[in-house]
This record gives structure tokens, sequence and C-alpha cells, in this order.
């Protein structure tokens, strides 16, 4: 069993060399990488020459039109039957290909996806962003390795899929942000069958600020609201919690003028967080860090939800995001 990998690339030549080593580590080396530069000013051609003599490589470039295309454009330079989609934020586990594989020869998936996890290495506010992104007093623990509350929805940062059912669905959409749930959406609605291999997970470094996680987030949540309209039933409760807690945090802080005992229930809710982040990271810092990537993660979520059901489902406006300059900030 051999697999393309395939990586959209804008501006990240350092990330893609940390990837590129991890892959050099691979215990099973039956792949081949296929990295498409999306418009860069940055350039990774150095990077992928040091690699040249390593590891099989495609490279190319193209126009900038973000990474759903971009994966689209980076499969059909692909030779394998099977895909494997990374974000160059990922730093991959010797052991992956080989997880990967001795997993789909036992299964009948069509496509699958790992969750992520936090290396040693990484920063503390990169460490505190995946706190908040796999949390359960977050994201509800469903970007954690844990199924979602249906069927698993397999992620554009570690998605493995057949070449027959990525052809069958012409690849991604034109959606800009959301475009990995739109394609798992797709890949489900077509009958095709979805798994979640939890030894396959990849070390994501996401965001390195809270003004890019912000942005991300926000998107996110107004992304959600986009997938809706697109897939009507796909919207399920879950979604909608970061808003709630939202226009509750605003409803407490106007009632905490004449009630300020209110305030302790967003002081409990931090003080949860950093046990559970210290607990789990084992350090003060990432902990206190993990404070406020949380805010941030559910907030921000929660306001682009708020906006995209005025914006979309009450003004009944065309699609939008507020931070579409760069796909991948």
């Amino acid at each position: 069993m051999y697999f393309s990998i395939i990586i959209p690339l804008f501006n990240r030549p350092n990330e893609l060399d940390e990837l590129l080593l991890s892959l050099c580590n691979q215990t099973n080396k039956q792949f081949e990488v296929v990295i498409a530069e999306d418009g860069s000013t940055l350039k990774s051609d150095k990077v992928v020459e040091k690699y040249k003599d390593k590891l099989s490589i495609i490279y190319f470039e193209k126009p900038n039109s973000g990474p759903g295309l971009t994966r689209n454009k980076g499969a059909e330079k692909a030779n394998y039957e099977w895909l494997i989609f990374f974000d160059s934020d990922c730093i991959i586990p010797e052991n992956y290909i080989e997880n990967v594989t001795t997993f789909l020869k036992a299964s009948s998936a069509d496509a699958y996806g790992g969750p992520d996890a936090a290396l040693t290495s990484f920063t503390p506010i990169q460490k505190a962003i995946n706190y908040s992104m796999t949390s359960f007093f977050t994201t509800g623990g469903i970007r954690g390795g844990s199924k979602t509350l249906d069927k698993f929805h397999p992620r554009s940062f570690n998605l493995g899929v057949s070449r027959k059912a990525f052809d069958k669905l012409n690849g991604y959409g034109k959606m800009r942000f959301g475009e990995d749930i739109d394609f798992s959406l797709r890949l489900l609605q077509a009958g095709f069958e979805t798994a979640l291999i939890p030894n396959a997970f990849v070390y994501h470094k996401r965001r390195t600020n809270f003004r890019q996680f912000f942005k991300q987030v926000y998107n996110s949540g107004i992304a959600r609201i986009d997938l809706h309209l697109l897939h009507p039933g796909s919207l399920k409760l879950v979604h909608s919690l970061p808003a709630c807690f939202v226009m509750g945090v605003a409803i407490i802080l106007i009632l905490s003028l004449f009630y300020p005992i209110l305030l302790l229930l967003p002081l409990t809710y931090s003080i949860i967080i950093f046990i559970d982040s210290l607990i789990k990271n084992r350090s003060i810092k990432v902990a206190l860090y993990s404070i406020a990537s949380s805010w941030v993660q559910v907030t921000g979520y929660g306001s682009g939800f708020i906006s995209a059901v005025w914006n979309r489902l009450i003004l009944k406006k065309g699609e939008y995001n507020a931070f579409e300059k760069k796909f991948y900030d």
C-alpha cells in the first residue's frame, strides 16, 4: 500500500523543513510527497532541495487560491491510490504511516482522520492553543481524538482518503473556510465510510499567537453557518454552545454591575481550565496561557457564529468571512 502525502504551503519554509524531516524518519517509507506552493512570497524551494535525495518529492508553484483548491491541485499530480493531507505546521510521528497501513488493511474505510497532540518542544502558547482546541471544556472534546456525536468528520490537517472517493467528490469545494468539514460531509452523503484512527496522530503546532488564533476560530464560527446552509441538518446543538456561552457571559457582565458575585462564574470557569491544563501539561505557565487560549477559542468561535446567524440567516446576506486576506493565518 502506497500513499501520496499532499501538503498545501504558503510562506512556511521553516515548518516545511520540520515536517519533511519527520517524514524522513518514518518506519514505513512507502509514500511520495507532493508539495503545492500556493502563491508564496517566501518560497520553500531551498528546503525541498535539501530533501530531494531523501524523499520522493513533487514540488510545484501555483497562484494563491487557499488550501482547499491547492489540495486539489496536489491530488492531480499524485501517483498513488491513497491520498494523505497534512497541514504544513504538522510534525509526523515516526510510526504514522505504519499505523495507518495496518489499520486500512483491516478496515473498509474510504477515508480516515486522526487526532493531534503537542510536542514537549512546542512553545507554551502553542501547547495552550492545542489544549483549548482539544479540551472537553472548550470544544466538548470532539476535536481531541474522540468521535463526534454522529459520524466521524476527518479534518484536513490530518486526513487520508482513497483516490476513488476523492475523485467521486471532485475533491475539495470552493469554500474558503470550513472546506474540510464540507469535504467530510460530502463523503458521508455519497455513502463513503469514514473512520478515526486514534494512533494516527500528528503533532500540530497550530497558530503561534492569540491574534492569529482568534482569526481562525472566528472564521470557523462563521463557516459553521455556511455549512448549515450548504448541508441542511449538519448543524448540531453542540455547535451553538460557544455562542450561548458568549451571550451568557455578556449577560453576566451586565448583571455583575448590580450583583458582583456573578463574576465568580467566569472566574470558576477559568480555574477549572487552569487545573485541567495543569494536570495535562504539568506546567503552570502553559496552564495560565490555557486560560487565555480557551477564552479566545470559545468567544472567537461563538462571536463568529453569532455574526453569521445575523448576517446569513436573518439578513440573508451571501457567504462571507471576516478575515480572509490570508487563508493560512
